[in-house]
């Protein structure tokens, strides 16, 4: 218990010592290397790029209705979580709140659209699409490695992986998934936004 707190105090103070551009040049360097990953193994693993565009069906009415259901459901149930539990749950070292303070709503939605493309055409259009849900899954909550030292967040990721995966065994568009995706990254990051920003103004 004692090296777990140690490691996050370590954690929270290399996250504060990096400047924003520094966070954000990270994070944006992270996502085009997981799309540069999926564009190398999709060479490999798909016969052909007709094979790998019917992933996406833009006509279809899932995307907004099954995608912005689902997505809504994890928003919202992540906000019960944050009410009942203590903050050490959400514990991820103050990374996420140094990615979405101070944000304007473009921006936010900007970061949520890298990562919700990115993360979604490897892990479920590339990997789980050849290797299966499981897989895909485990890879997903693996590469969300700043969660490891948190049992609580490493499951909730893992969880929350497996049931992307699932609407995308469901729907087989990746749309969907990734319309999803963005929502859960966009709705919480305006509320982590809107919350610390509010804290700040009134301390």
């Amino acid at each position: 218990m004692y090296k777990r707190a140690e490691m996050m105090k370590n954690k929270r103070n290399l996250i504060q010592e990096v400047t924003d551009k520094q966070l954000l040049l990270s994070l944006y360097f992270t996502q085009i290397l997981l799309f540069l990953c999926s564009f190398i193994f999709g060479i490999f693993l798909f016969d052909s790029f007709t094979e790998f565009f019917q992933l996406f069906r833009w006509k279809d009415t899932e995307i907004l209705l099954v995608g912005g259901t689902a997505g809504l459901a994890v928003f919202f149930l992540d906000l019960l979580l944050m009410k009942l539990l203590t903050e050490e749950y959400y514990d991820d070292g103050g990374l996420n709140k140094r990615i979405f303070q101070g944000r304007s709503i473009y921006q936010i939605a900007f970061i949520a659209v890298m990562v919700s493309i990115s993360e979604e055409i490897l892990f479920r259009g590339v990997i789980q699409t050849h290797f299966g849900l499981i897989v895909s899954s485990l890879v997903f909550a693996v590469i969300h490695y700043r969660y490891l030292f948190n049992w609580f967040l490493l499951l909730n990721v893992t969880l929350l992986s497996f049931f992307i995966g699932f609407i995308y065994l469901l729907t087989e568009n990746l749309l969907v998934t990734i319309f999803m995706h963005f929502l859960i990254d966009f709705l919480l990051g305006c509320f982590i936004n809107y919350t610390y920003g509010k804290s700040n103004t009134t301390e």
